[in-house]
């Protein structure tokens, strides 16, 4: 069974950074392109970016600028770097496969004024 799992959450206060790792248990056509969502208290889950198996990435307006995808196939890793985090960025982030129905647990970030 494939599984997605996140790591990397965390507390910061505005304008810092983090990164988020995805690790899939195996590459296969459900991994290949990996999507990041997120979803505050009280909001439906957003998208955020996503990742495509050749590098190409797309982004949400709200984080383009800010945040970077990227991925290691060695380490059967994706990453989302978050920098000059806002308070509106609080939420849990979850990596999602692009093609099936298949979600990690979700880590929290948390962004203090």
């Amino acid at each position: 069974e494939v599984q997605l799992v996140e790591s990397g959450g965390g507390s910061v206060q505005t304008g810092g950074s983090l990164t988020l790792s995805c690790v899939y248990s195996e590459y296969t056509e459900c991994t290949h392109d990996i999507s990041w969502y997120r979803q505050a208290p009280g909001k439906e889950r957003e998208f955020v970016a996503f990742i495509l198996r050749y590098g190409g990435t797309e982004y949400a307006d709200s984080v383009e600028g800010r945040f970077t995808c990227s991925r290691d196939d060695a380490k059967n890793t994706v990453h989302l770097q978050m920098n000059s985090l806002e308070p509106e960025d609080e939420a849990v982030y979850y990596c999602k496969s692009f093609s099936c129905e298949l979600w990690g647990q979700g880590t929290q970030v948390t962004v203090s004024s």
